[in-house]
């Protein structure tokens, strides 16, 4: 099912979804070289703005939780990519030790953590789970709505490895963001592949350092089908250390707005959108207590930081590195509920994705937020099969490849991002 869109069918986005269809051929090709040079994230989910006259990602997750809110029809390519990956990293591989979130109150997120089970054992794997929880010291149940049981067990560490008790596994798949800090347990790890990798958590990743990586591949990318950049990239741009409560760093993010907001009025009347163009102010390392803002007018951020100072008076720590970015708005509707898509992947393979939905929120807002709902996309019957020939925008498989084809384009942009801030590699003058 693809959304209602409420935005005429016709501009850019389908002049953008002609154009990909018919280079096919070449946007395959340009990947698989791409692949040989990089090395894709073990998994990622990319979070997808359809405006109409745009279609930018906004957010890359490269510690997704949302895998049960895939269609079950998607878990053949997740593991077919699951073995792909494997098959790379550690080919004699038997034992995968997944290392999930420390807080595991939520039905929601134990339902992801047993689909990943389910992906990496049908992948030919033994699965077991450990816990960054030092209280835990004994092995534990987690029961599950529909009846089945997860068994979480404490951590082993010896001098050059990490497993469990009898259980040493050649590979280590975090599905923790380390948002909360990076733990000891996890470095050094010589002997094993630890997977994302130390720096990609939100203790030391940066959304504005994505986006740069996201910048690049996008104008290699425009380059190659003769396009605009700016169809695929929302424009961005970075202040450090901005303690709200104190006005310190406030001047440059006015100043960085109000540039940002002038650029994007240029574009939009460079192809004719009478729409006004908005920005969007959010921490760049994840979540924060200033939360995500939007703005239309910098003169907007005194009544933002009014607000700010009244959280920091009640105990929230408000120095922040920010980014301000480009508002992609979304005008894909579900039941008449505002809805975005999201693209999973696993490897260099597109297996799923889901539409968010949020029926309290705007097409201006953030959609990642309580009262969220979640729609499968069925893109393991589709997103692989487009039909070229057909008119833009009355096909859901041409819809979906196009999906796929720009969340591709920011797992790129990862491995672009994670191959720069590696601190063990090597660089060369």
């Amino acid at each position: 099912m693809v959304p209602h869109l409420i935005t005429a069918l016709t501009g850019p986005i389908n002049e953008l979804e002609a154009r990909i269809l018919d280079s096919l051929p070449a946007i395959e090709r340009w990947f698989r070289l791409e692949w040989m040079e990089h090395t894709p994230p073990i998994y990622s989910a990319v979070d997808l703005r359809n405006a109409g006259f745009k279609l930018a990602p906004v957010d890359t997750n490269l510690f997704p939780g949302g895998f049960a809110s895939l269609t079950p029809e998607m878990l053949p390519l997740a593991v077919q990519a699951a073995m792909a990956a494997i098959e790379k990293i550690c080919p004699e591989a038997k034992n995968l030790l997944l290392v999930p979130e420390t807080n595991l109150r939520s039905t929601f997120y134990l339902t992801n953590v047993q689909r990943l089970v389910r992906i990496f054992t049908q992948a030919g794997l033994n699965v077991r789970l450990g816990s960054l929880d030092p209280a835990l010291k004994a092995p534990t149940t987690l029961r599950l709505p529909d009846g089945s049981e997860l068994v979480l067990e404490p951590l082993e560490r010896s001098q050059r490895r990490l497993g469990l008790k009898n259980f040493d596994p050649c590979t280590i798949l975090l599905n923790n963001d380390l948002s909360e800090g990076r733990p000891k347990v996890l470095e050094g790890l010589h002997e094993q592949y630890l997977l994302p990798p130390l720096h990609a958590g939100w203790n030391l990743r940066r959304k504005s350092r994505h986006f740069q990586s996201y910048e690049e591949v996008a104008k290699k990318y425009a380059k190659l089908l003769g396009m605009d950049p700016w169809l695929i990239h929302p424009m961005f741009a970075h202040c450090g250390e901005v303690d709200v409560g104190a006005d310190a760093g406030l001047d440059c993010v006015k100043t960085h707005a109000d540039a940002l907001l002038g650029k994007v009025r240029r574009k939009y009347k460079e192809y004719g959108i009478n729409e006004k163009p908005f920005v969007v102010i959010k921490a760049d390392n994840g979540p924060s207590e200033l939360g995500i803002v939007t703005v239309r007018d910098a003169k907007e951020l005194d009544a933002v930081c009014e607000r700010a100072r009244e959280k920091a008076a009640a105990g929230g720590a408000l120095l922040s590195d920010v980014i301000i970015q480009e508002g992609v708005p979304t005008y894909e509707r579900m039941n008449d509920a505002v809805a975005e898509p999201v693209v999973y992947m696993i490897d260099r393979y597109v297996v799923g994705g889901f539409y968010r939905v949020h029926a309290q929120r705007g097409i201006d807002e953030n959609l990642n937020a309580p009262g969220a709902s979640f729609v499968p996309l069925a893109f393991a019957d589709s997103h692989q099969l487009p039909r070229p020939g057909e008119r833009p925008g009355a096909s859901a498989p041409n819809r979906f490849y196009m999906y796929g084809v720009i969340g591709r384009l920011a797992m790129l942009a990862a491995s672009y991002e994670l191959e720069a801030t590696d601190p063990d590699a090597e660089v060369y003058e």
